[in-house]
């Protein structure tokens, strides 16, 4: 019995690389198949001026530009966070990030240097971002676990950034930063959870996934499906696998396109940056002059002959919205890139929905 155990190894192991997907299996087993990088960039762009419709605008979320490193470590993390952060089992595929990500909000007229309460605040963050993906591919789910840790107001700098992207595309200055939310700490922590709910071969898979944030930046939960259909890998097979195709050799690159869909159920409890941080408030409800109209007041502040009067207040938060993501990812060897277009209903009570798209690009090695 000694002399065959060798080499049934040897046939095994022959076997196994020979059919990577038949290697999956055998006598019964399953084998775990993991990603074939351990290590990606992605850079990522949100601009409401991206929109397959045609109809480009620059208000309400304007703007969001990511960038991430992950990668999957050889041995378990020792770090406290990483072990702190849940893991979909034993046999989970686990990917780390880092990232940095800056956001921004601006009210529609960008180019009037007035307080304007009747649409959404000159607003914004810059924080850093710390995340732990766990797959499970034979349970078919997945945690994903996001620290965030920065800042919003004046420091997180959207005012030079937007007017440093302006006067290079020879667009218009934005005037009204003067008018942004105190400097305030983001501290949050976003939690996501996915399942399998049902799959047609390898073409068309259903998921379902559920959200929860809770911190100084903002606080709720989210429920949502998301249908996934082209030519892929399986999902739950790694987030690597998702937007990179390596194949065997420089020679035989693999490649995937499929497209996705994801409408959103949303319920936000507090969100800072279009509220104001915990420990700050609105620095424009300041009492107008007793004489005259304030030149620099809101567009509704009565004349002189009626009086002066306060300004009022920008529009109470919406609780609950719905959104919809729909786009596209296509993959060639250790390079994707995914296009998506989001819409969804207006953040703040009375005021209008908005659309804005997403540019994705991620180089794996």
């Amino acid at each position: 019995m000694r002399r065959f155990l060798p080499l049934a190894l040897l046939n095994l192991w022959l076997y196994t690389a020979s059919d990577p997907v038949q290697a999956q299996t055998v006598s019964g087993f399953a084998l775990p198949e993991h990603d074939s990088v351990t290590h990606m960039l992605r850079i990522s762009e949100d601009d409401d001026f991206i929109n397959i419709w045609g109809y480009g605008t620059d208000n309400a979320y304007t703007n969001g530009t990511r960038i991430d490193y992950f990668y999957k470590p050889s041995r378990p993390s020792h770090l406290f966070l990483d072990r702190w952060m849940p893991s979909a089992g034993d046999s989970s595929t686990n990917i780390y990030g880092w990232g940095l990500t800056q956001l921004m909000y601006t009210p529609d007229d960008i180019n009037s240097s007035a307080y304007q309460p009747n649409d959404y605040p000159w607003s914004g963050g810059l924080f850093a971002t710390h995340t732990r993906y766990s797959y499970d591919e034979k349970r078919k789910f997945d945690f994903q676990t996001e620290l965030v840790l920065g800042v919003m107001g004046p420091a997180a700098l959207d005012r030079e950034m937007q007017s440093m992207v302006h006067h290079i595309i020879n667009y218009i200055q934005p005037t009204g930063w003067s008018h942004q939310y105190p400097n305030a700490l983001l501290l949050n922590v976003n939690f996501t959870v996915e399942k399998q709910l049902a799959a047609i071969g390898s073409a068309v898979t259903v998921i379902g996934g559920g959200q929860v944030y809770a911190g100084t930046m903002q606080n709720g939960a989210a429920i949502y499906p998301m249908i996934l259909i082209g030519k892929m890998d399986p999902y739950f097979k790694g987030f690597f696998s998702q937007y990179s195709s390596p194949g065997q050799n420089k020679q035989h690159k693999r490649w995937q396109l499929y497209g996705f869909i994801k409408p959103e159920l949303q319920l936000f409890v507090t969100n800072a940056l279009l509220q104001g941080g915990i420990f700050t408030k609105n620095p424009n409800l300041q009492p107008s002059p007793p004489n005259g109209k304030d030149p620099n007041g809101p567009s509704n502040q009565p004349n002189a002959d009626n009086g002066a009067a306060e300004p009022q207040p920008y529009h109470s938060l919406q609780h609950v919205l719905t959104s919809l993501d729909y786009g596209a990812v296509l993959t060639h060897g250790r390079i994707g890139i995914s296009f998506s277009q989001n819409v969804s209903e207006a953040m703040l009570k009375g005021l209008y929905c908005h659309d804005y798209g997403n540019i994705s690009v991620l180089f794996g090695w």
